[in-house]
């Protein structure tokens, strides 16, 4: 299966990091967690909000940024920031692929970013605005990437637990 690797540099809020763990249990992705974190691992507010997907994680933390791009290195990152100059779907992400999202406040350092101008994506918006919740993004860039490998795993249709779709009227 291709591997999917999510990587949050310093993440500030409990919250964010529960829902992108959640994100991750249910994609197959892995999360990476790179210290200093904003909170504690235990905290309440991150398991709330990762429910009980906990069980389903593969989570590594790396002490510092540095840590991380060193245990990284040869891969091909593609770092997350309102400042990338690329539409997130325009890229062709690789298996295994690595995106790396920054801090809630403040983002990926910028000496960071000059380092692969070619690697920087951006979801789109409005102009003026700052920019989009931090699962949000994340979330949207996952699934950009499952897209384009199609979905590799996961269950891609549903169904009803009373009814079943053949016995829908057709409007």
């Amino acid at each position: 299966m291709p591997q999917l690797n999510l990587v949050l540099v310093e993440p500030r809020i409990p919250q964010n990091t529960g829902n992108i763990a959640r994100t991750c249990a249910a994609t197959g992705a892995r999360l990476h967690l790179v210290e200093p974190l904003g909170f504690s691992i235990d905290s309440a507010k991150l398991r709330r909000a990762g429910l009980d997907y906990w069980d389903y994680l593969d989570i590594t933390r790396y002490p510092s940024l540095e840590d991380f791009l060193d245990r990284a290195r040869g891969e091909e990152l593609f770092f997350f920031t309102t400042k990338g100059r690329q539409v997130h779907s325009q890229a062709c992400y690789p298996d295994p692929a690595w995106l790396v999202f920054g801090r809630e406040d403040a983002g990926l350092p910028e000496e960071l970013l000059l380092r692969r101008p070619d690697r920087c994506l951006r979801l789109p918006m409005r102009p003026g605005l700052r920019s989009l919740n931090l699962s949000n993004t994340v979330a949207v860039a996952a699934y950009e990437v499952l897209r384009q490998w199609d979905y590799p795993e996961l269950q891609n249709a549903g169904r009803l637990h009373q009814y079943r779709w053949e016995d829908a009227p057709r409007v």
